[in-house]
Parts: C-alpha cells; sequence; structure tokens
C-alpha cells in the first residue's frame, strides 16, 4: 500500500512510521499478528485496548504485534483499483500473510467494517470458508461478550482481560506451526486458555434455544481475568499518533466498577475493582511524559472519581504536570468525586469540558438505575465547578429507561434549569448542554430481559424534550441518532441467525455505521428482511425463564444476582457498592466466604477487589493545595532551526508536524516558551506550508525557549526525537522580537518517474508562454489567474527540472503548480522536493 501513498487521501494515515512504533527483524520472529481496529486511524489510535495488546505481544521476542485500521472509502477504491490487498502499517505486509489478524469489537456498529477489512485483505468472511493458508482470524473486547451475530466469522474470540490471553494464543500457534497441526487441532488446545472462545465448537439448535456445546467440559466459557494491574503489562511509551480523536497519554488508574448502574455493561462484565498501585502511577507517568512529550495527561478507569487515592494521586500529579503546561483530564467522574481544591488546580492549567451524568432527570429513576447520584449533591458539584472558572456543563441523560414516564423527561429539563441557576448571573458566556441517548438494554445486566422501545416512541420523547428545551435560555439539547440506537440494540441481543444479515448489510453499502454521517438504516432492514427475520423480535422483551444467545459466555455474574438486581430496580430499591459496603455475591470474586464462578481461574489467582485505601482518601480532612506555577511566559531565546522532511515525514501536514515538534522538544528537555491567556499555546511558528507529500531538505521552525540554549546543543538533542523522515540540520540563533525575515524565493527540484521527455517539454513551453491562465476557487467563486510569473526560472535535469519560485507578488502551493503545468500528472509520475530558500 504504501507505493501508493502520493495519491491516498490523508496519506499520514498508513504510515506506520510514528515515534513509539515497534519494528522487528522477520529472522526473529516466529508469529505475526495484525492487531485490527475496524475504524479510522484517528479513532483506532484513541483506544487504549490495542496498545496495551501491543505492548503485551511485541514484549516476547518472536512475536511481533503490528496495527491495521479501517481504510476510508477513497483509499478502499484506490487499492482496490491497484489490486493490491489492506496491509499492516509498519511492514506494509499484506494481512493475508500474517499468522492472525486480531480485531478489537469495542461496540456493535463496527460489524460491517469487519467484513469490509477481511474483504480488502481478500480473506473469505467466515471461518468454515477459510483453509490453513489463511491467518487465524480472533476478536476481543467488551462487544465479545455477546459474539453471537459475528461468531461465524471468527475462528477465536477474548473474552475479557486480553494482556495474557493474546500473547498465550500465540503461543499456541507458534507450537502449532513447529508441529505441523492443522487449524481444527490448534482451536482445541486454544480452549485450554482462560477466556478463550471457539464459535464453532456450539452448535445452534434454533431460534429461542441455548447452543448446543460440541466439545465435552467445554460448556461454559470463563471470561479471563488479571487479578493484579501492578503486575500487568502496560505501555508507557505509547506510539505517538500523528493524529487521534483523543491525542494524550492515557493512564489507565484502575479497572472494573462495582458502582452497580444496572444499565451499564462495562461495570458489569468488568468486575472485580483492581486499583494500580500509586507507586505503579507514578513510574507510568513520569516515563510516559518523558518518552511521548505529550501535552495532556488522561487518568481513565470505568469510574475515576471513585479511585480510592484520588487526592493522593492528583497531588503527586499536578506540580510534574504544570511545570510545562499538561493538561489533567478526569473522565467518568461521578458527582461529590472531586474536591473544589483539586477542581482550583485543574483549571490553573488548562480547564478541559466538564461533564456529569445523572442519566436520569428523578430521583425515582436514578434509583431504579442504580445511579447513587442526589439532586443536592449534583448542584454543589456544579456550583464548585462554575465557582473555579468552567462556563460551561454537559450532562448526559438516557431516554427509554425502564419506568420511565413523561414525567421523567419534564425532570431533566429542570435539572438543566437547577443547574443553569446554580451559576449565578456572573458567568456571561454559561451554556448547560443535555446530551440525549435512548436507553439500549445490553447482555450481562439487570436490564437485559427489558425491551428497547420503539422508533416512533424515541422520537416523540426527543420531539417532547425538544420542545421544553426551546422554551428556556442557556439550556440546549443534543440527541444520540435513533436509528444508531435501534441498530445497536438489534445487535447487541442477537443470535447467530444475525450473520447473514450483517453480510448482507455490507454488500449493499452498510459502512462506518457509527458514523452519523455514513449510517444508512435502509441495507440493514433489507437484509433483515431478505433473511426472514423480524427487527422488533431483537429489541422486544426477553423471557427471565428463557434462554440467551449469551448464556454460554460467563462474565463471573450470576443469572440470580442479576434477576435480584431486576427486581429491587422494578421496586425502587439502591445497592450499595460493595467496595465500601456488604458483598452482594454477585458471582465474580473469591470474597467474604463466597466461591468465584470463574472456577478454574480461582483456583490459580485470588479474585477479589483490590483497592489502595480501604475509604476513599478525598473523603478525609486534605491539607490545602498550593497552586502557584511556574512562569511559563519567560522569554531566554529564540532559534530558527532548519530541518529536512523526506521519506514518509513528506506526507505530514502543517497542523500534524506542529504537533511532532511540540512533543519532541519536550522529549528533548528544550523548555517551550508559552503565550498568555485563557488557553495558553507555545510560541512556535513555521515558514510556509510545504504540501502533503512534498519533500524538502530546507525546512525551518521558530521557536521561542524559556532558558538560553546553545545552537548545536538544540540539534544534537533534538535529532533522536524526531519520527522517522524528520531530521534537524542547524540552528540560528534570532533576536527576540516576533516579525523574523521570511523567504521570497523557493527552489524545487522535480523529478520524473515518467515520461521524463514529454514533461520537460510542458515546462519548456511554460516557461515560452507570456502567461499561463488558471481558475483559482475562491470565497467568491472561480477567478482566472495568471501563476506564469511565480515561476522565475528552470533548469533542465537529466530526469526532471530545477524550478525557482518567486513569492514576491503571490503565492500558490507549489504542488497545484506542478500539476497546472503538467497537466494534472498523477503525483505517481513525479517527486518535488524544496531544496532552497533566499531571503532579501
Amino acid at each position: 500500500m504504501k507505493e501508493l501513498l502520493p495519491i491516498l487521501p490523508r496519506p499520514s494515515r498508513y504510515l506506520g512510521s510514528e515515534r513509539g512504533t515497534t519494528t522487528k527483524s522477520l529472522s526473529d520472529v516466529t508469529v505475526r499478528c495484525a492487531l485490527a481496529f475496524p475504524d479510522m486511524y484517528e479513532v483506532g489510535m484513541s483506544y487504549l485496548g490495542q496498545k496495551i495488546l501491543s505492548e503485551a505481544v511485541n514484549a516476547h521476542p518472536n512475536f511481533w504485534a503490528e496495527r491495521v485500521f479501517t481504510p476510508c472509502a477513497e483509499t478502499a477504491e484506490i487499492i482496490r483499483d491497484h489490486n493490491l490487498p489492506l496491509a499492516t502499517l509498519e511492514s506494509d505486509t499484506p494481512l493475508g500473510d500474517m499468522d492472525a489478524i486480531a480485531f478489537s469489537i469495542t461496540h456493535e456498529l463496527c460489524y460491517t467494517n469487519i467484513l469490509y477489512m477481511l474483504d480488502l485483505a481478500h480473506i473469505p468472511f467466515r471461518s468454515a470458508d477459510r483453509n490453513e493458508d489463511h491467518p487465524l482470524i480472533i476478536g476481543g473486547g467488551g462487544a465479545a461478550f455477546n459474539a453471537e451475530p459475528m461468531a461465524p466469522f471468527f475462528d477465536a474470540l477474548v473474552l475479557g482481560d486480553g494482556e495474557d490471553a493474546l500473547p498465550a494464543v500465540l503461543g499456541c500457534i507458534e507450537k502449532a506451526k513447529e508441529e505441523g497441526l492443522d487449524r481444527k487441532a490448534l482451536l482445541k488446545r486454544l480452549i485450554e486458555i482462560p477466556g478463550i472462545y471457539i464459535p464453532e465448537f456450539f452448535e445452534g439448535q434454533g431460534p429461542g434455544k441455548a447452543l448446543k456445546p460440541l466439545v465435552s467440559g467445554y460448556e461454559t466459557i470463563e471470561k479471563a481475568v488479571i487479578d493484579d494491574l501492578n503486575k500487568a503489562c502496560f505501555p508507557k511509551g505509547q506510539v505517538i499518533a500523528f493524529d487521534a480523536v483523543h491525542d494524550r497519554l492515557t493512564m489507565e488508574i484502575a479497572r472494573g466498577c462495582t458502582r452497580g448502574c444496572r444499565f451499564c455493561q462495562a461495570g458489569m462484565i468488568y468486575r472485580p475493582v483492581r486499583e494500580r498501585s500509586l507507586e505503579t502511577i507514578d513510574e507510568i507517568l513520569t516515563d510516559g511524559l518523558d518518552q511521548t512529550g505529550y501535552e495532556e495527561t488522561s487518568m481513565l478507569s470505568l469510574s475515576t472519581g471513585d479511585f480510592s487515592a484520588l487526592d493522593s494521586l492528583f497531588t503527586r500529579s499536578f506540580d510534574k504536570c504544570a511545570a510545562e503546561q499538561i493538561s489533567i483530564s478526569l473522565p467518568s467522574l461521578r458527582v461529590g468525586s472531586l474536591s473544589s481544591p483539586i477542581m482550583e488546580r485543574i483549571s490553573s492549567i488548562r480547564r478541559t469540558g466538564a461533564t456529569i451524568a445523572p442519566e436520569a432527570g428523578s430521583q425515582r429513576l436514578r434509583d431504579v438505575i442504580n445511579k447513587g447520584v442526589d439532586e443536592e449533591g449534583l448542584i454543589e458539584h456544579v456550583r464548585m465547578l462554575f465557582d473555579n472558572g468552567w462556563q460551561g456543563v454537559k450532562l448526559y441523560f438516557m431516554i427509554g429507561l425502564p419506568t420511565e414516564t413523561d414525567e421523567d423527561l419534564d425532570a431533566i429539563v429542570n435539572l438543566c434549569l437547577k443547574v443553569r441557576d446554580a451559576a449565578g448571573r456572573h458567568i456571561k458566556r454559561l451554556q448547560v448542554t443535555a446530551a440525549v441517548s435512548p436507553f439500549v438494554p445490553k447482555p450481562h445486566t439487570p436490564f437485559q430481559w427489558e425491551p428497547q422501545i420503539s422508533f416512533d416512541e424515541i422520537y416523540r420523547r426527543i420531539g417532547y424534550l425538544r420542545d421544553q428545551f426551546k422554551r428556556h435560555k442557556r439550556i440546549n439539547m443534543r440527541f444520540h441518532e435513533p436509528e444508531m440506537t435501534s441498530l445497536e440494540g438489534v445487535f447487541s441481543r442477537g443470535d447467530r441467525r444475525l450473520a447473514e444479515v450483517v453480510e448482507r448489510a455490507y454488500s449493499k453499502g452498510a459502512l462506518f455505521s457509527s458514523w452519523k454521517d455514513h449510517l444508512k438504516l435502509e441495507p440493514y432492514k433489507e437484509a433483515m428482511d431478505e433473511a426472514g427475520l423480524s427487527w422488533d423480535e431483537f429489541v422486544g422483551p426477553r423471557d427471565p425463564e428463557g434462554p440467551l444467545p449469551w448464556d454460554h459466555l460467563s462474565c463471573g455474574l450470576t443469572k440470580q444476582f442479576l434477576l435480584k438486581e431486576r427486581d429491587r430496580a422494578l421496586s425502587g430499591k439502591i445497592t450499595s457498592d460493595c467496595r465500601y459496603a456488604a458483598c452482594r455475591n454477585c458471582g465474580v470474586c473469591e470474597f467474604d466466604g463466597h466461591t468465584s464462578t470463574l472456577e478454574k481461574q480461582a483456583k490459580e489467582k485470588e479474585i477479589r477487589p483490590r483497592m489502595i485505601f480501604s475509604e476513599r482518601d478525598q473523603e478525609s480532612e486534605q491539607p490545602p493545595y498550593s497552586v502557584e506555577k511556574p512562569d511559563l511566559t519567560v522569554r531566554g531565546s529564540h532559534f530558527r532551526i532548519w530541518y529536512e522532511k523526506n521519506g514518509p515525514a513528506a506526507y505530514l501536514s502543517q497542523l500534524e508536524l506542529q504537533a511532532v515538534f511540540e512533543r519532541a522538544f519536550r522529549r528533548a528537555r528544550l523548555p517551550l516558551s508559552f503565550s498568555a491567556g485563557f488557553h495558553p499555546m507555545p510560541k512556535l511558528s513555521f515558514g510556509k506550508a510545504l504540501p502533503v507529500g512534498v519533500s524538502s531538505t530546507a525546512e525551518w521552525i521558530n521557536v521561542f525557549f524559556r532558558e538560553d540554549f546553545d545552537a548545536s546543543d538544540i540539534v544534537k538533542r533534538l535529532i533522536p526525537q524526531m519520527p522517522k523522515g524528520l531530521a534537524p540540520l542547524k540552528a540560528d540563533r534570532l533576536s527576540m522580537g516576533k516579525k523574523q525575515p521570511q523567504s521570497v524565493e523557493e527552489v524545487f527540484e522535480l523529478t520524473f518517474t515518467a515520461d521524463n521527455q514529454t514533461h520537460q517539454k510542458e515546462w519548456e513551453q511554460f516557461m515560452e508562454s507570456n502567461e499561463f491562465i488558471i481558475e483559482k476557487r475562491t470565497k467568491k467563486g472561480l477567478k482566472e489567474v495568471d501563476i506564469r510569473p511565480i515561476v522565475k526560472s528552470i533548469e533542465l535535469l537529466d530526469n526532471g527540472v530545477e524550478i525557482v519560485m518567486d513569492w514576491r507578488k503571490q503565492y500558490m502551493s507549489p504542488l497545484a503548480l506542478v500539476k497546472h503545468v503538467m497537466n494534472d500528472a498523477s503525483p505517481l509520475d513525479f517527486e518535488l522536493t524544496k531544496t532552497a530558500q533566499r531571503f532579501d
């Protein structure tokens, strides 16, 4: 695929040359695995799970985990036109040549994307149609806990924690290759690994009937559990994406949640709670920032606010981050989990958005779902946010929850009004936003038997809320697409019959169904009709006494526990968090004399909650914080750094380059000077933006440092911090003023890779002409522009042309100019390199 980089849209998605990327010699590797994320690069590179798996696999000297993401439609069309298969980022190896492809199945709306990637790789969809020459197709992630709609497409699925399970699978592949085992024998070996589900070892018995196990002793698959996160691998030097939705150093501080929200699948399937120690997190943060240079870090868990040592953790982390204007993000915060001093410190660096998830407007309905949030505490929480400088709050709500009435909808509006009023009148740009999503009943939750409300009812309730919100100022509502929610509801509780629907829907063009602008429901509806299935069957209620498609897939919770929680929900009774109250005997832990249903692993591991403190330290008396931080606006020196931009780096955009340099300066311990104001920014500036795909041996960036440095020392420090293709050349000291000389002429070397004589003649004719008129699109429409004066001179070379471009009167993209002169020649036919800049 890399040979097509010049013509691919957003080519940085396919480079595989980011800093932190793992490369290995093929002579040392016995098993190769592609970690496949069924969405685009910028989404997949935000996913911590793939980074953890990459670290776990690549820690083995004989295994190599590479990455692959779903290409956009334009890229797919290009590689199909050139008859090339989808390939890995790191080595550009076709997926069909790998030993295994491991898909992260994070949600149900990515199912057709999985088939899309297999199709582009020229790999048969169904396990039954693949042979010994094909890679093993593996899946894992939250949606694997009911993988039945996708079961026919996978050879194996991982339930639960994958850090140990995936390397164990690859170890079995290694031994199978050594011993010459066939595919069937390999699959039989895999069932010995905790958390491994082999779909072909279960047979369907028809609608509404439990699957029939075909292998004795393999009737229930227990999820895999990492019992101690401090011993689990974690990527400190993470791959630094060229572009990502969540582009930051992500630290998993805890896994699991026992808050017991009855709608929340993640809170049920990832039990028990396991916290990393403060020492381990501190090591991850220190090493992670040193190795990445990120400007933001996120402390991630299902319920970060419930971390038992949150105050202690924040105290340790703040000074380290404040010294370099590194913001700290604390997602998944529960009402009341942040003290005012912590909020004050967060706001002193950089305020990220404040989000709260009451989920329901009325206290009655919050008790039904066991949310554990009361109105008084919520209002006090937002009042602290406003007092510490936040000007907006987003509140997350669900509609369609069991027992919901229109009175509960009214309560959503009323709660938003109370939040607005808590701000007082001193916040001029105040905005309170309600983000509303329809409820989806999920497997392995107390609500797995409940119906999902219909399309018509979703739209009615959304319309009802919209009318209410329109009547008030400074509160607004956004809602999740009902079509998306309904589709998720079908597949989340579906069975193997839906595999045909997924396949048919893909053939009809269903792709990127989690993207609002790509979602098309018609292919799914048509596929459902053709398969003779009813949409309502899959979103309707389930019989608590009957079998469910996922009964053989155990997350550790007993059905008795879930049914008891369902009864308590319908009675409006809350259940306390077992971290700080009595054990509820959910079935997961070896705790308080109870026996874990994860019997095989419980023999070897101590499956129980692992907390730092028995009580949350933020609820105890804490000394006052200091909010002092160093002056980051100091200007100690000013340099122009010259650098080369070749090879894969030629495909980086100016915006991507800025992030690359900012992080490289941090890693090189070259402290940047920042602007003052609400959002301080590093004082960096570039020359004219080089078009994507154009190389250069003469680029520069101007930068202010807070300290003075020797010019040669700057270059020496930067060289090892740059990704492949970027090379600092020299540093020139500048005056301390903002305005610095800009180039007025630039020299480019144009090398032809095809049809040399024709292209040289085009340039000769261009130089002989008095004018060369093109149509240029402006804000006011098309405009005729003479681009002939831009080219000052040319010199014919053996296989190209040297061009001197003069920017004194006008500027245009050098790449666009070349294409105009060469009659829209393909970028595959030439290479363009800037070789010099000239100043007046």
